[in-house]
C-alpha cells in the first residue's frame, strides 16, 4: 500500500509540472522543479529495487564439518524433548547437503545416521516426518547392517496408535527392506491395506506398489486385500485407496491379459467412485482396445467411455474425451460426441482446461482435420488468450483446419504474436506453416515470405533452423518455388549468426545454385561469406563456388579469380579446399581444350581426375567410416590398400530414423556434414563403446578369421521379463560367422557357471561349428560375451538357414 501511494504521489507532482509549470509544491513542501522530481523518482525505484532483491538463501553457505558437528545434539536427550525444532532444522542442513551433491564417507553416513535414529524418542509431529524422511533418502547409501538396526523402531511406529507414525513408517520400512526381510512385516501391511483411515491404507498400497519389484511374488499374495480396498467402504471410499488400490492390482495383473480384461470388465459393470480411479480405468480400458479393437467386449469398453463424457468430475470427462480420440482405426462420427465436450472445455474459466482441450483437438486435427471444423470460432477466440501455449496451439490447430480462404487472416493473427512467444512454441507455428504450405501448392509465395520474415527476426538456433528446414522441403516438394525459396536463404545468411546453418545453406546453393536459370546471382552472396564469416563458413563457401565452377563453364574465370584470394586464408582448411578446387577447375580447363584440339570431347576424361570427391557423396555416413576404420585398423596385418571395398561393413544406426523430431530435414542435415568437412560432427566414444564390433580382433581366435566383411545390429533373442537377456550380433567373414551373444544374468543371489551355447542347424551341410568361447562365471547383474564360430564349406552355394539356440549353465 505504501508503495502504491508513494507513486501516485510522485505522478500528482508530474500533474503539478504540466499546470502550473516548472514550480510549484512537491515532497516535503519543497518548492518543486525538474530535478527535484527526477532525484525523488530515483530515489524510490532504489528503494523500490532493494526491497525486490531476493534474499539469500540461510543454507548457501553451509559446511559439511560444521553441520556434522552441530548433529552431535541428537545423542543430547534434553535437546532432542525440548528443542525440537532446532533438530528439523539440522535435518534440513543434512538433506540440503545431499541434495547439492555433497559426498558423505561411509563413517559420517553411519554416525549421522545413528544419530537421527536416536529423535525416535521425541515425540514432535514434525520432528518425526523430517526424521522418517532423512531415513528415506540416506538408507540407500548405508551399510545395510546398520539399516536393520532401524527397523525394529519403525516397526513399533507401523503398530503404534498415532496414523502419522503409521502411515509414514510404512512408506520408509518400504524403501530399506529387502526381500528376505518382506516376511516379516507382511502381515502388518496386509492389515494396513484395510485400515479405516485412508492415509494409512493408501501408504500400505504405495508400499506394495514399490515392493513389487522386490518380491513380486509376496506382494500377489494381498489381491484379495486390495480388492477389498478397492470396493470396500470401510475407509469411506476414498478418492485415493481407490486410485492406489486399482493400480496396485492391475500392476499384480499387467503380465497376464485374460486377467486384466476381466479385471476391466467388472469395474465397468461396478464403477469405482474416486475420479481418479476411473481415470485410470479409462486408461487401463483404451490400453485393451488397442490391443484388440474387436474384441468381444470392445462395444461394451466404448460404451463405458462414452458415458464416462457424461460424468460430472471435469477430470474424467476429459480423459474420455481424449481417449476416444486416440482411439485407433477410430471414424469421425464416433469421435464427434467427444469433440462436442471439448469445445465446450475451451470456454472453460480454467486455464488448465482449456490447454488440455485445445492440446486434445489439435492431435485430432492431425488425423481427422474435418471433425473439429465447428470448433474453428472458439479457437480463433482463443489466439488472443493470455496463456501462450494455449494460443500457440489454437492457431496451429487452426493452420490444419482453415481454409484456403482464411489462410491471409491467419498469418496476420501469427504475425501479431509470434515476438511474444518462446522459442519452443515458434518452431511449432512454423512447422504448421510448413505444412499449411504443402497442403496449399497456390500460397506458396505469401507462406514462404512470411517465413523468411521470421527467419529475419530474433530467435535462437533452433527457430532458424526450423525455418530453413521447411523452407528447404518446400522448395523440394514445390519445384516452382525453388529460385524464390534459395534467395531467401541468400538474404538469410547475409546475417546470420549461426555457422552451422550457413555451412548448410551454402552447400544447398553450391547442389542447387547452378542448374537455375541465373546462376551467376548467387557468386555474390557466396563470396561474401569468404569474406565475412568465420573459418568453417569460409571453407563451405569454397567448396560451393567450385561447384559452380565445374557446372557453369562461363563462370570459371570469374570463379578462379576469386578462389586464388583464398590461398592466403589464415585457416588451413581454406587454404587446401581452395587449392584442391584451382586443381580440379585448372584440370577441366586444361582436358576441354586437349579434347578441342582432339575433336573429341565426349571421351576425354582428365587424367588423376578427382571431381567425384566433391559432387558424389560417400558410401557410407560418417559415424559408419568412423566405425570401419577403426574395425580395420585393429586386424593386425592388412593385407589390402587402404580403399573403400576393403574396409569391414558396419550396420547403419536407424535410431534416428525411427524418430523423425530428432532430424526434420536429414536431406539438409547430411549437406551440412559435407560441407563442414573436418568441421563436421564425430560420434562420441560412449556410441563407439557400445558397438559390439570394438572388441572383435582383440580375440586371438578371431583375429585370425581375416577381414570382417559386416557386422549386423544387436537382435533380442529373449523377452525383457525374462530371466535371462540374451542378445546376438552375427559378424561376416569372408569364410566363416561368428555368433556373438551377449547374455545377461538378472537373478539375483545366483551365478551361472560355465555358460554354454548350443547351436543347431537345419542343415549342417553349409556350416560347421569350429570353436566355442564360453562364459566361465557370470553373476547377477552383468553382461558377458559368448561366441560360436562356423565355417562355411567350400563350393557350396549360398541359402538361407535357421539356427536354433539353446543357454546350458
Amino acid at each position: 500500500k505504501n508503495k502504491t501511494i508513494m507513486i501516485a504521489d510522485a505522478n500528482n507532482s508530474y500533474a503539478q509540472i504540466g499546470q502550473q509549470g516548472s514550480i510549484g509544491q512537491g515532497f516535503n513542501d519543497q518548492p518543486l522543479t525538474i530535478g527535484g522530481v527526477l532525484k525523488e523518482i530515483q530515489t524510490l525505484k532504489d528503494k523500490f529495487k532493494n526491497e525486490d532483491e531476493d534474499e539469500p538463501s540461510p543454507y548457501q553457505m553451509l559446511e559439511k564439518a560444521t553441520v556434522l558437528q552441530e548433529c552431535r545434539v541428537f545423542n543430547d536427550s534434553n535437546v532432542v524433548t525440548n528443542n525440537p525444532k532446532r533438530c528439523c532444522h539440522l535435518i534440513t542442513k543434512l538433506l540440503h547437503l545431499l541434495t547439492q551433491g555433497e559426498t558423505f564417507t561411509s563413517n559420517e553416513v553411519t554416525d549421522v545416521f545413528f544419530g537421527v535414529t536416536k529423535l525416535f524418542q521425541s515425540k514432535d509431529h514434525n520432528l518425526r516426518r523430517m526424521m522418517y524422511l532423512f531415513i528415506k533418502e540416506v538408507a540407500e547409501a548405508t551399510n545395510p547392517d546398520d539399516v536393520i538396526i532401524v527397523t525394529s523402531s519403525l516397526t513399533k511406529d507401523m503398530n503404534s496408535s498415532e496414523d502419522l507414525y503409521r502411515a509414514n513408517s510404512i512408506r520408509v520400512l518400504a524403501r530399506i527392506i529387502d526381500a528376505a526381510m518382506l516376511g516379516a512385516i507382511e502381515r502388518y501391511l496386509k492389515q494396513a491395506i484395510n485400515d479405516k483411515n485412508p492415509i494409512v491404507a493408501s501408504s500400505a498400497l504405495v508400499s506394495g506398489y514399490s515392493l513389487y519389484y522386490v518380491s513380486p511374488e509376496v506382494v500377489k499374495r494381498w489381491q484379495n486385500e486390495v480388492n477389498e480396498a478397492l470396493n470396500s467402504s470401510n475407509n469411506g471410499g476414498n478418492d485415493m485407496v481407490q486410485y492406489h488400490a486399482l493400480a496396485l492390482l492391475y500392476q499384480c495383473k499387467c503380465h497376464d491379459r485374460l486377467a486384466v480384461t476381466k479385471l476391466v470388465s467388472q469395474l465397468i459393470k461396478s464403477t469405482p467412485k474416486s475420479p481418479l480411479a476411473i481415470c485410470l480405468l479409462i486408461r487401463y480400458a483404451v490400453k485393451m482396445l488397442n490391443g484388440d479393437l474387436n474384441a468381444a467386449n470392445a462395444k461394451s469398453t466404448y460404451q463405458f467411455l462414452e458415458s464416462c463424457l457424461r460424468n460430472r468430475n471435469e477430470i474424467v470427462i476429459y480423459e474420455a474425451a481424449r481417449a476416444i480420440c486416440n482411439l485407433p482405426s477410430i471414424e469421425i462420427n464416433d469421435i464427434s460426441s467427444a469433440v462436442t465436450v471439448l469445445q465446450l472445455s475451451l470456454s472453460s474459466p480454467k486455464s488448465t482446461l482449456r490447454y488440455g482441450a485445445m492440446k486434445a483437438l489439435s492431435e485430432i486435427a492431425s488425423r481427422h482435420p474435418l471433425a473439429i471444423v465447428k470448433c474453428n470460432e472458439e479457437m480463433e477466440i482463443l489466439i488472443t488468450d493470455p496463456n501462450r501455449s494455449i494460443a500457440t496451439l489454437a492457431i496451429t490447430t487452426l493452420l490444419k483446419t482453415g481454409t484456403e480462404g482464411s489462410i491471409d487472416r491467419l498469418m496476420k493473427q501469427i504475425s501479431t504474436f509470434m515476438g511474444d512467444i518462446a522459442d519452443e512454441f515458434k518452431v511449432i507455428v512454423v512447422d504448421a506453416i510448413r505444412e499449411l504450405c504443402l497442403r496449399y501448392p497456390q500460397k506458396n509465395r505469401m507462406l514462404v515470405g512470411y517465413l523468411a520474415t521470421f527467419l529475419r527476426e530474433e530467435g535462437g538456433f533452433e527457430f532458424k533452423k526450423a525455418i530453413a528446414d521447411s523452407i528447404v522441403e518446400v522448395m523440394n516438394s514445390i519445384p516452382d518455388t525453388k529460385e524464390n525459396c534459395l534467395f531467401h536463404l541468400c538474404d538469410f545468411i547475409e546475417d546470420c549468426e549461426f555457422a552451422a546453418l550457413s555451412t548448410q545453406i551454402l552447400h544447398l546453393i553450391g547442389s542447387i545454385g547452378p542448374f537455375t536459370s541465373a546462376p551467376s546471382r548467387y557468386i555474390r552472396y557466396i563470396y561474401n561469406r569468404v569474406i565475412l564469416e568465420s573459418a568453417s563458413v569460409r571453407a563451405a563457401a569454397v567448396s560451393s563456388l567450385t561447384k559452380f565452377a565445374m557446372k557453369v563453364p562461363s563462370l570459371r574465370s570469374s570463379v578462379i579469380v576469386l578462389l586464388k584470394r583464398s590461398l592466403s586464408d589464415e585457416d588451413n582448411e581454406v587454404r587446401d579446399r581452395a587449392t584442391l578446387s584451382l586443381y580440379m577447375i585448372q584440370s577441366i580447363e586444361t582436358s576441354v581444350e586437349n579434347s578441342t584440339e582432339n575433336e573429341d570431347d565426349s571421351n576425354f576424361a582428365a587424367p588423376n581426375d578427382i571431381s567425384p570427391m566433391l559432387f558424389e557423396p560417400l558410401p557410407m555416413s560418417f559415424d559408419s567410416l568412423e566405425k570401419a576404420l577403426d574395425l580395420y585398423s585393429m586386424n593386425e596385418s592388412p593385407n589390402q590398400p587402404l580403399v573403400f571395398t576393403s574396409l569391414p561393413i558396419v550396420e547403419e544406426d536407424i535410431t534416428s530414423s525411427k524418430n523423425p523430431k530428432m532430424n526434420p530435414n536429414p536431406r539438409l542435415e547430411e549437406n551440412s556434414k559435407m560441407a563442414v568437412g573436418q568441421n563436421a560432427s564425430i560420434p562420441s566414444s560412449s556410441s563407439m563403446n557400445s558397438d559390439p564390433t570394438n572388441d572383435l580382433y582383440k580375440i586371438p581366435e578371431i583375429a585370425s578369421l581375416g577381414r570382417l566383411f559386416r557386422s549386423t545390429s544387436s537382435i533380442a533373442l529373449t523377452e525383457n521379463e525374462t530371466e535371462y537377456l540374451v542378445h546376438c550380433v552375427k559378424h561376416i567373414f569372408d569364410s566363416h560367422v561368428v555368433f556373438d551373444f551377449s547374455i545377461n544374468n538378472t537373478i539375483p543371489d545366483q551365478m551361472l557357471v560355465q555358460v554354454e551355447v548350443v547351436l543347431e542347424s537345419q542343415d549342417d551341410e553349409l556350416y560347421k561349428i569350429i570353436s566355442t568361447i564360453p562364459i566361465p562365471l557370470l553373476k547377477y547383474g552383468k553382461k558377458r560375451a559368448l561366441l560360436c564360430n562356423f565355417r562355411k564349406r567350400f563350393g557350396m552355394p549360398n541359402r538361407i538357414i535357421y539356427f536354433f539356440m539353446r543357454i546350458t549353465f
